[in-house]
């Protein structure tokens, strides 16, 4: 089965092979490995040693997002302004208010990235925002938000930034030395990395993280608690019983990204799985959801067919009948249907889920069989 959504993603049987062992995760003969693990993810975010910590955190990336909001925007005095374009900037919305923080929103079409001047009047005219919460690559609709441009924009203000790259991480560019202004780049182990599900990160400036101490209220989403715990532990040992052995295939999955190029190597080849995907849907009828000016490299939207026979589970059937797996639910507005460009898999893969969709649609009644 080819699997097209972003995340989990198709991963190579390596990978896969990785998880089938047993490992105790405080085992010093393990500890190396996990620190390792975090150095180069450390390092892959734009992090210096001594300078900034990759936290690891269980769980999803709602999970992280959750723990970097709660670590690093105080109750009461902090105030998070939340760019809203897409689905998933409104769960970040909803964990802010949950946790019992201050959002304001700044609502924003899910069709194109929000303008940075837009960010920098919001700021000038509340100084009481403390920070931008900001989805880098949202994958409710495809869309990328220049995270650079707006990075200057908190810069210049003297406010600060959390950056939700959990489908982008790997794949677009991100260099946290680059961005002082940046608490915390979150992201987890089963998109653009290739890995599988289970663990979720933050790279933050350890300064930041010391400061924000106490700020949580929660034990299981503190992120500073993290750091000191892993301080005690000599950087060795997780707080609470990780998913071991995804973390184990995780590292695999790193060293193969770093293998193979790195994040250049991996965006390239998404592009390539994105371009090949919008042009021959296109040739489908389809009608993309994003103009191509818009449309970030790791998942295409596309309209539902406006037919009788068409019904999107129908068609998430028939593709899985023709060996290939998409997202049965959509985010947006209007009616779509999401298709990921990313995990294990390139041109030829994407060549054939192409004459799969135009199976399925031979099959629903929205084109014509071929003769």
């Amino acid at each position: 089965m080819l699997l097209l959504i972003p995340g989990p993603v198709q991963t190579r049987p390596d990978v896969r092979a990785a998880m089938a062992v047993d490992i105790a995760p405080w085992d010093r003969d393990f500890a190396p490995e996990y620190i390792a693990i975090r150095e180069k993810v450390r390092d892959l975010a734009g992090g210096k040693a001594g300078i900034h910590a990759c936290l690891p955190l269980q769980g999803a990336g709602h999970f992280i997002t959750e723990a970097a909001i709660r670590t690093f925007v105080p109750v009461g005095s902090g105030k998070l302004l939340i760019v809203r374009n897409g689905a998933y900037a409104d769960r970040m919305a909803r964990l802010a208010e949950e946790a019992g923080r201050t959002v304001v929103n700044l609502p924003a079409p899910d069709t194109g990235s929000v303008d940075p001047a837009a960010v920098a009047a919001v700021l000038a005219a509340d100084p009481t925002i403390t920070h931008l919460g900001v989805v880098y690559s949202e994958t409710g609709s495809g869309l990328v938000n220049d995270v650079p441009a707006l990075g200057a924009v908190v810069r210049a203000a003297g406010r600060r930034m959390i950056v939700d790259a959990v489908s982008a991480f790997g794949a677009l560019p991100f260099d946290l030395s680059a961005q002082p202004e940046v608490d915390a780049v979150v992201f987890t182990s089963n998109k653009c990395i290739e890995g599988l599900p289970g663990i979720a990160f933050a790279v933050s400036p350890i300064e930041r993280v010391v400061a924000c101490t106490g700020n949580a209220g929660s034990w299981s989403f503190d992120l500073a608690d993290v750091y000191h715990t892993a301080q005690r532990a000599g950087w060795g040992s997780f707080r609470f019983t990780p998913p071991v052995q995804a973390l184990h295939a995780f590292g695999v999955a790193l060293d193969i990204f770093l293998a193979e190029g790195g994040q250049p190597a991996r965006l390239a080849r998404y592009r390539e799985n994105c371009r090949i995907l919008y042009e021959g849907a296109q040739a489908l009828g389809l009608r993309p959801y994003l103009d191509w000016e818009h449309q970030g490299p790791i998942i295409a939207l596309f309209h539902q067919p406006q037919h009788p026979g068409f019904t999107l589970q129908g068609f998430v059937d028939a593709l899985k009948r023709r060996g290939v797996l998409i997202s049965n639910f959509f985010n947006t507005e209007a009616p779509t249907m999401r298709i990921g460009c990313i995990g294990h898999v390139g041109p030829d893969e994407m060549r054939f889920a192409l004459g799969a969709m135009r199976g399925a649609l031979e099959e629903l009644g929205v084109l014509q069989r071929a003769a």
